[in-house]
């Protein structure tokens, strides 16, 4: 074991895409609680992009590993795993920080904690492409929303992997959804995966068609990835007691906070992340088994945009970054 060595993604200093680098390193033993995967699969996620250039939650300790969400097979596990893990088809939840771990690579040391088990009848594409998008869907919309089939749910940058994770599960609990989306260009492909309502923000007035499907209205449920100023607007399509649950800010400017608005509709404007599901273990195994149940029940279907070979890792981060996608891009290894 110590003569061979794994392809893992590095990268030596905070920038765009070209900084990530494949590099040969030996390979890891996993130590106590963590295992080793045998990645097949990489899915990648904008928190990558936003940790690579230095504007996440956490900053990177260079050189930085990256990556949240793999599948593969159990190879090894540390002295205190079950070894019935060994050998075993698994995807990785988000449990982790990138600080600690990453999974671009052949292999990846991460938690056994963090490990689960996918449905059988998803390709490894497919089942990288599940949990960080449709638990942090669960945890705003099902969690703390308890949307039902009253309400109408708006969902921007809906045709990112958790937009669509959002729509889907809209549809399921039978409440109506309002996407939104820069242009006509994924309207149909958002109506295609279930969206009620489409709008296309740079060629229509999103507030008149909120007013207009609501009834006057607005809407109960505002889930946002984009922040900045555009919230203005958020909060102004909001009902009465309504909430904005920003879960992003993928805005490239500070975010005000829409005082009048608030004050006269009794707004609750929440930041929010998928940490609160991960680290309540109730709250998480909940809403794993509310997505592994959906998933087999075909109600929610991971849709994979584009996949790319592992030696593609720099090109996979720039159409990342190129809004071009609609759905999950996959690399694989």
């Amino acid at each position: 074991m110590a003569n061979e060595t794994a392809k893992v993604v590095r990268f030596h200093t905070l920038g765009g895409p070209e900084v990530l680098k494949i590099q040969d390193e030996p390979i890891p033993e996993p130590g106590k609680g963590e295992v080793r995967l045998n990645v097949k699969a990489i899915g990648l996620n904008r928190a990558e992009s936003m940790f690579r250039r230095g504007h996440y939650l956490e900053s990177p300790v260079l050189p930085s590993k990256l990556g949240y969400e793999a599948a593969g097979v159990v190879a090894a596990v540390g002295p205190d795993v079950d070894k019935s893990w060994i050998g075993k088809k698994a995807s990785t939840v988000p449990a982790f920080l990138m600080t600690n771990y990453g999974v671009y690579g052949d292999v990846a040391i991460v938690p056994a904690s963090a490990l689960a088990v996918y449905p059988a009848k998803l390709t490894p594409e497919e089942g990288t492409s599940i949990w960080m998008q449709y638990l942090t869907a669960y945890g705003a919309l099902i969690a703390h929303a308890h949307i039902t089939k009253t309400d109408f749910v708006v969902i921007t940058a809906a045709s990112s992997s958790v937009g669509i994770a959002a729509i889907e599960m809209v549809k399921t609990e039978g409440a109506t959804s309002i996407a939104t989306t820069r242009t006509s260009k994924k309207k149909a492909a958002l109506a295609e995966i279930g969206a009620t309502h489409v709008i296309a923000t740079q060629e229509e007035d999103f507030l008149a068609r909120v007013n207009k499907i609501t009834g006057g209205k607005g809407a109960r449920v505002i889930f946002d990835p984009i922040a900045g100023k555009g919230i203005e607007a958020l909060a102004q399509a909001t009902a009465v007691g309504g909430t904005i649950f920003e879960y992003g800010a993928l805005a490239p400017e500070p975010t005000p906070f829409p005082l009048f608005t608030a004050l006269s509709k009794g707004l609750s404007i929440r930041g929010y992340t998928l940490r609160e599901v991960l680290f309540d273990p109730k709250l998480r195994a909940k809403a794993q088994q509310y997505v592994f149940d959906h998933i087999e029940a075909g109600d929610f279907k991971p849709r994979i945009d584009r996949v790319f070979p592992f030696a593609q890792i720099v090109e996979a981060h720039r159409y990342m970054e190129s809004n071009e996608q609609i759905g999950k891009i996959v690399v694989t290894v």
